[in-house]
């Protein structure tokens, strides 16, 4: 597959807007069903579910895209070139939370470090993961 890698900013683009498009409304929601309270631990549980949720599954079902990659034009995909199944997505984004929240950040980091500076733009979770981000212009 020779399709161009997708470097730092334009993943970060996509993340940024998927925090908008997808994290601020269910932000609102979760703010007027629990009154803004922060010690609702079921609240807080169910809207990581969702992002959870919509981070595994939609991947899978649209192509690798998420709505954020989608208006940045870029897509996750496995290396050999298909679409990332549940087992791929689930692996990628449960790796990632775990390993960047028990290191305190720092392979977060390193995850940059890694996108900045190799050549194929593979982070820690998409070598776990079997996966990778490319620019996608069937989309254009």
């Amino acid at each position: 597959m020779d399709e161009k890698k997708a470097g730092f900013w334009i993943r970060l683009g996509a993340q940024l807007l998927d925090g908008l498009c997808f994290g601020l409304p269910a932000a609102i929601i979760y703010y007027f069903l629990t009154g803004g309270s922060t010690g609702d631990t079921e609240g807080r549980l169910a809207r990581d579910i969702l992002t959870t949720l919509y981070m595994v599954l939609v991947p899978v079902f649209w192509n690798g895209h998420t709505i954020g990659k989608r208006i940045c034009g870029i897509r996750i995909r496995k290396l050999d070139g298909s679409s990332p199944g549940i087992g791929s997505m689930l692996l990628r984004n449960g790796l990632c939370w775990l390993l960047y929240s028990f290191t305190y950040g720092i392979a977060v980091l390193i995850s940059i470090v890694m996108v900045i500076v190799r050549k194929d733009r593979r982070a820690i979770h998409d070598f776990a993961s079997g996966t990778e981000v490319v620019h996608d212009d069937t989309w254009a």
